[in-house]
């Protein structure tokens, strides 16, 4: 076997599970949804009215990830759309997302979980719809670097020791049995196991691939910090979020807030709508 892939492998399979690819706001206000509520019925229509969402999953997961956040923002009358990205290479999911994000008529937040903040970081540059981004448990990469760089630099989490070869040749996933206790710990564990035999695995390469301009440098974000994360350390994740100014809030939640912790990811997503568009943008 070639020295220089072995080698690759075997960081790939240290490092990895690090970079996988989530109501108390640090030094801003709260909102719940109640206010949401109220806010939505006094102004005599849906808080979401005239605002698309675009939701972008990470790693070992798909666009079913989302649903109950989904449920939540459509309640509030914004149009969602979900992308299905393919985890074949970092580059075909920055392009099938820029896609998504082209389709949308009027002003866009891009939100990402895991992995998938690298994919909206890269997707929304250009982009003048684009309102928000916020990220999710996710990595927000500088121009030059890759998820597993970012990875790298901190102690690495439970996950990265399950990281292992799935079904599909040359993709990865969480060994099903440690998905339920690293992936979604704060769950039912019947629904925790369910998820761990329905992953879509994802290639190496995703992980390794440079990132290009950052979109956080240009348009306000949000980010939502895992404080109980044992895929991405929760410090590399306060770190990106301080580095692209984001309004943080930081919750006790496993890596899949999006299925574990709904309601927070929603108001998050809430309070990214509401922000003042910047000049040139929708």
């Amino acid at each position: 076997m070639d020295t220089d892939l072995t080698s690759t492998r075997r960081a790939f399979c240290k490092h990895i599970g690090a970079a996988a690819a989530g109501t108390f706001f640090v030094g801003t206000r709260t909102f719940s949804a109640h206010a949401a509520n109220h806010q939505g019925s006094q102004s005599g229509h849906a808080l979401g009215t005239g605002m698309n969402v675009l939701l972008v999953h990470g790693a070992w997961v798909d666009a079913s990830s989302w649903i109950a956040v989904i449920q939540l923002l459509q309640a509030q009358g914004y149009n969602v759309l979900a992308v299905q990205n393919p985890l074949t290479s970092f580059d075909d999911d920055v392009n099938v997302t820029r896609q998504a994000l082209a389709s949308l008529s009027g002003p866009t937040v891009m939100a990402g979980h895991s992995y998938g903040g690298a994919v909206i970081t890269n997707a929304g540059i250009g982009a003048t719809n684009l309102r928000s981004l916020v990220y999710i448990a996710a990595v927000g990469p500088a121009e030059g670097e890759s998820v597993m760089g970012i990875a790298e630099q901190y102690p690495t989490p439970p996950i990265a020791a399950h990281v292992v070869p799935s079904y599909r040749n040359g993709y990865n996933w969480v060994d099903p049995p440690f998905f339920p206790p690293d992936f979604v710990q704060d769950i039912d564990i019947a629904k925790a196991q369910a998820l761990a035999v329905v992953q879509k695995p994802i290639t190496p390469e995703c992980f390794m691939a440079k990132s290009g301009p950052p979109a956080w440098k240009t348009v306000p974000s949000w980010y939502l910090v895992s404080e109980d994360d044992r895929v991405i350390n929760p410090d590399s994740e306060r770190f990106m979020a301080k580095r692209m100014g984001a309004t943080t809030r930081q919750i006790p939640s496993s890596h899949a807030s999006p299925v574990s912790h709904p309601q927070d990811v929603f108001e998050i997503i809430v309070a990214a709508s509401q922000v003042a568009p910047v000049a040139g943008r929708g």
